[in-house]
């Protein structure tokens, strides 16, 4: 044998033990939110290294001018032929010279939207797109999807109404009066924009339909139904008799494209209300699943529901991986989902395959009334959790006395050591991995040299304590319960520093300035200007401590509303005033599971 014939043979077994070959990706490029195309948030440049990052020096700065005493900025910019792309506090779109940090143009959307749109929440950056000359930026702001010139910055006028989209239309539902914006940019497939949403964590909530907008036009080109329309697969895992009553299952974490497959992977989150479940009876698809979806039509090609009927809030917190894998001597294309539980769903990405065993476990049941949660969870066997997977007495930090006998006070009567404890009215339960994870919005990132993924992961315990609605006969009280109390608690106590109280509003707002604030939103705090003027109304009264008055009941019938029959009363984690308590842990941040396993 020659050493060509050699060559091609050995050439021909590389390509039957990979399967499709996959096309390589520039890892030198931070194009994409996550970086390059498959999400690894991983670069190759070896400018920088251990020897020499503690020399680095700050290069330039670029102060955004709009931040305030609540603002946040979450976005994580992109670089395209030198320039930055990004967004402020307030969510202006930029674009800098990456070299110097001058800026080039600066974009305000709410000058075209004007000030009732002045509340956007959070914006985790923008995307990329071009065709020939043709370059743009897409972002969202608020409810509007918005295209400007990557090179300008000056709107697209033809796309959409005057280059914009009302994100609120085209749910193939009767209302169109949500609360709904998109915090993290979308995905491109040629000339679709594949989008998420973030929606309102009430019985209020859109249902969160993923959709595919054409780059172009801005008109959308497909929809996939995540709470699934009758007649559609899935259908059957709902209460029919509240389904289209019921919200949420959406994408606000983002996605990842395999642009050779054209396949788009979209984790989805919990359906609404999220820790009771008495009006979605059944398994609930397609929440707290990851899908797999054809790119150019919106069509599923297969799902894995890692969470049967959520009431833990579980939802996928951060976009998949993308990875490329050996096992058994073979190479493997791959999507790598973290989770908020502290587990990592690995698939085959074609056919939905697990790569290791994932079992469905027992786990115990709710006792509240009107709940059927599922008899079992889906465990994967490997990899291996990338965080501590129960709390326990043990693992409180003693770095006080009185801190740990403050801690120990509060979790006297609290249920713990196991991550699927349902919620319950008899006891608070120790949620653990806490609302935070395990992994967040962040994301994993992948080291296709060596085959590590590494993993952020909280290790925060919260206590989660169910309350019997007992509302009814204060309109306003159910209104504050359904709007205001899974963050502010149902005493309006908030949970301080990140979520403040509302008690003693009348001596810092009037009925006015307050109305604005509902309307117009702050800061973390999403606007409620979808919610009816006189909900509002009554809201404000009970806000400002004024009597209830019962001639309005008539409200809740009038407006069909579904209240839940338990509510969670407020986001409390396990902490001392001095600080969050936190864990020991044996993984730290980092989980190297090197996919090598036999």
């Amino acid at each position: 044998m020659t050493f060509k014939q050699l060559l091609w043979l050995l050439s021909i077994s590389i390509f039957i033990s990979c399967g499709k070959s996959t096309p390589e990706i520039d890892y030198s490029n931070w194009s994409h939110y996550g970086g390059s195309e498959d999400g690894a948030r991983y670069s190759s440049l070896s400018q920088i290294t251990k020897e020499n990052v503690a020399q680095l020096e700050v290069a330039w700065t670029y102060n955004t001018g709009d931040a305030s005493e609540r603002s946040q900025i979450q976005c994580q910019p992109i670089v395209v032929d030198g320039l930055l792309y990004g967004s402020t506090p307030k969510l202006n779109v930029f674009a800098l010279d990456a070299a110097t940090g001058s800026e080039v143009w600066r974009f305000d959307p709410f000058q075209v939207l004007g000030g009732e749109n002045s509340w956007a929440g959070t914006n985790r950056g923008v995307t990329y797109w071009e065709s020939g000359e043709d370059k743009r930026i897409l972002f969202t702001a608020g409810n509007w999807l918005m295209a400007v010139n990557a090179r300008t910055g000056e709107p697209i006028l033809s796309f959409g109404d005057q280059g914009k989209v009302d994100i609120r239309k085209d749910l193939d539902t009767d209302l169109d009066d949500f609360l709904i914006v998109s915090n993290t940019p979308g995905v491109v497939h040629q000339d679709l924009l594949i989008l998420g949403m973030r929606l309102s964590e009430g019985l209020d909530a859109a249902p969160g339909h993923v959709r595919a907008y054409n780059i172009k036009t801005g008109k959308r080109e497909w929809i996939f139904h995540t709470i699934p329309k009758e007649g559609e697969p899935g259908y059957d895992t709902w209460d029919p008799k509240y389904i289209n009553q019921i919200g949420g299952a959406n994408n606000w974490a983002g996605m990842v494209v395999d642009q050779d497959r054209g396949i788009v992977f979209v984790p989805t989150g919990s359906a609404t209300y999220d820790f009771w479940g008495g009006y979605r009876h059944g398994d609930n698809l397609y929440a707290n699943s990851l899908l797999a979806l054809n790119a150019k039509t919106g069509e599923r090609i297969w799902h894995f529901q890692a969470v049967h009927h959520d009431v833990w809030d579980r939802d996928f917190p951060a976009p998949p991986n993308l990875i490329r894998i050996q096992k058994d001597g073979k190479w493997i294309d791959a999507v790598a989902q973290i989770s908020k539980q502290g587990m990592t769903y690995v698939f085959a990405r074609e056919t939905g395959e697990p790569i290791w065993p994932i079992v469905e476990t027992p786990v115990p049941p709710s006792t509240l009334g009107g709940e059927k949660t599922a008899p079992t969870q889906p465990i994967p066997t490997l990899p291996e959790p990338f965080m501590n997977m129960v709390f326990e007495e043990k693992d409180i930090l003693n770095l006080k006395p009185e801190w740990m006998a403050d801690i120990k006070s509060q979790l006297s009567n609290a249920k713990f050591g196991d991550t699927w404890l349902p919620p319950s009215t008899e006891n608070p339960i120790v949620l653990f991995p806490g609302m935070d994870g395990g992994g967040e919005w962040g994301g994993a990132s992948f080291d296709p040299t060596n085959q590590t993924m590494y993993i952020n992961a909280n290790q925060i315990p919260w206590l989660i304590e169910m309350t019997p609605n007992a509302s009814f006969g204060n309109v306003g009280q159910s209104i504050y319960t359904n709007y205001c109390g899974n963050c502010h608690g149902l005493e309006r106590k908030g949970n301080l520093p990140a979520i403040p109280g509302l008690i003693g509003l009348k001596e810092k707002y009037t009925p006015d300035s307050l109305d604005q604030l509902l309307r117009m939103g702050r800061g973390a705090m999403p606007a409620f200007g979808h919610i009816s003027k006189e909900e509002r109304l009554i809201l404000i009264d009970y806000l400002m401590g004024k009597a209830d008055a019962s001639d309005k009941q008539e409200l809740e019938a009038e407006t069909a509303k579904l209240y839940p029959q338990y509510y969670m009363n407020g986001y409390k984690k396990t902490s001392h005033e001095s600080g969050t308590l936190r864990f020991k842990s044996t993984l730290g941040t980092a989980h190297r599971p090197r996919y090598e396993y036999r």
